[in-house]
């Protein structure tokens, strides 16, 4: 009797270290998915955040605007419309074309002869295209409130869709047949929170600044 009294203990005593191995085990185990999981968020987070650091801006806040042209001797040679400047100062802004006087929203740039265009900001292509009467043009996006617009180009050497770097040479002053009188120049206008507004008002300013 006393013998099958050890014998039960025995067998109890080896169920219970068993139960208290199986709820280790499981305890381990648990833990160990746990770790996993947390790490697994842990690597998700981290490619968030890379894919976000990406996503920068086209333009890097910091660079100041700069004139759409490396030549020193470029000058002005059509100005922008204001309408608060001087009668004189404003006919100076007007272009004459089929009969009609019409108000300058660009400034037209030009020394006589034919000079390299440069982009005034990073940024990337939004359209490249030839006018009958504008010549050639780019668009370019430096933000989604600032665009540039290069006209009465001759040549262009940049592509739709292309990133663009400031100061980076984007075509060639040409001819066209809205300014006829200007001979060779650069037609450009500057575009901000969709309004035309003077570039020469705006070189040297950061995005920041907008």
């Amino acid at each position: 009797m006393s013998n099958n009294k050890l014998k039960r203990r025995q067998i109890l005593g080896i169920y219970t270290v068993g139960i208290i191995m199986f709820v280790g085990i499981l305890y381990f185990v648990e833990l160990a998915l746990m770790e996993a999981t947390f790490t697994k968020d842990k690597d998700y987070i981290y490619v968030n955040k890379t894919i976000f650091e990406e996503e920068i801006p086209v333009i890097a806040s910091s660079k100041n605007i700069i004139k759409p042209y490396l030549d020193n001797s470029v000058k002005i040679l059509r100005d922008f419309y204001e309408k608060d400047d001087s009668l004189q100062e404003q006919e100076k802004s007007l272009f004459f074309y089929e009969g009609t006087y019409i108000q300058s929203t660009a400034i037209c740039y030009g020394n006589g002869n034919t000079f390299d265009v440069v982009s005034i900001l990073d940024g990337k292509v939004i359209d490249t295209k030839k006018d009958d009467i504008l010549g050639y043009i780019i668009q370019i996006e430096h933000s989604p409130n600032v665009i540039s617009i290069y006209q009465s180009l001759s040549e262009v050497v940049v592509e739709k869709d292309a990133t663009i770097k400031q100061g980076q040479i984007i075509g060639k002053s040409g001819t066209s047949n809205m300014n006829k009188d200007l001979g060779n120049h650069l037609m450009f206008e500057l575009i901000i929170n969709s309004e035309n507004v003077n570039p020469e008002d705006y070189y040297d300013k950061s995005i920041d600044e907008l």
